[in-house]
Parts: structure tokens; sequence; C-alpha cells
């Protein structure tokens, strides 16, 4: 993998706002990769391709990730940053509607991780928890959302993100089969195991 490519990627993701995963969230996924050592991970949200190409790093021999974007200015920029990186024999990018792709997969999956719309995660989780393997993780991403999330937040713009963001937690926090910590790394992670 070209270290210096990746770090160009981010610095031009940083630099024209597109969000990409945080330093510190990632120090804590790298982790858990390393632990894991996952065949394959299932990524809601590509981006730029950054958080793809960084966790590409853990899998293990012959492992995959796919990962879905509905964005066909991020697909464009992603699949060529996985180019320049040398991965693209790992990712796979699903393009169109999370909502709609992930009823139609139906691989098993080590990791999931959640960064897309706010607004969709219980969705997401309900799917993820259909593909996860038995000793699967899920993640998902800016989980507190600016602090939202746990506080008695209720503006109308951003009303249904944080309302599902907080049915999210509930749910993971509650679902007897699953181990959940959620950390302040970035804007907030929850990291769910299955028991």
């Amino acid at each position: 993998m070209d270290k210096k490519e990746l770090e160009k990627i981010k610095q031009k993701a940083l630099d024209e706002h597109i969000p990409i995963i945080m330093d510190d969230t990632l120090e804590v996924v790298d982790k858990i990769l390393k632990e894991v050592k996952p065949k394959r991970i299932l990524e809601i949200g590509t981006a730029v391709g950054y958080s793809a190409i960084c966790f590409s790093e853990y899998l293990s021999e012959d492992g995959e990730i796919d990962t879905i974007e509905r964005d066909e200015e991020r697909i464009i920029e992603a699949k060529a940053n996985i180019e320049k990186v040398g991965v693209s024999n790992k990712i796979n990018i699903y393009s169109g509607d999370a909502v709609e792709i992930l009823p139609t997969l139906n691989n098993k999956y080590d990791v999931v991780f959640i960064d897309a719309a706010k607004g969709k995660y219980p969705f997401f989780l309900k799917e993820a928890l259909r593909m996860l393997d038995t000793h699967g993780v899920i993640l998902a991403d800016n989980i507190l959302y600016k602090g939202y999330v746990m506080s008695d937040y209720n503006k109308h713009k951003q009303r249904t993100a944080v309302r599902n963001l907080r049915e999210y937690i509930k749910e993971v926090t509650e679902n007897p089969n699953i181990e959940t910590e959620i950390l302040e790394v970035g804007d907030g992670l929850a990291i769910s195991r299955m028991k």
C-alpha cells in the first residue's frame, strides 16, 4: 500500500471538507481490525474511499471489503484513490443507495462499518445484524453526532437524524445478543460485538 498516496487522499478530503474517518476513531478501529483479522468487511458509506483503504491493510489473506456509496462523483474519486494506493483487488464498490443495496446482499461479514445517512442507522443496523458472522463486530461512526445525541437537542433540521441515532443506541445497548460500548472518540463510535 502506498502510504504517501494515502496521505494525499486524506489531505485532499480534509481540504474539500469531505467527511472522512477521524484519526482518533481510526486508531480505535485499527486496534479492533488487528484483533479480528477480518476476511470480509462491509462498509456503508464509501465517500472517497479513505477508510476502506485504511481498513484493507488488516484484511486476512484473500480478504475483501464491500463498500456502498450513492454519490456518483465520490464513487469516481474513490475508485481512482483505491487504484492509486494499489488495493483495488481488495475493495468492491457498490454504487447506489444502501437502503436498496443492503437487502440484496447475502454475504457474511466479520466487521460492518456504518458511516452514512444518520437517519438510516436503525435500518443499517438491522441489515448488519442479518449479515454479521458469529463473532462479528459492528462499528457505527458519528454516533454522538456533534454531541446532539446525548443532549436535549431538538432543532428541526437535525431532529430525525438525532432521533434515529438515539434509537440505534437504544437497540444496540438493549439487545441481549450484543455487547456495546460507546466511545467519545471523533464524533462518537459505537462498538457492538456479538456475544
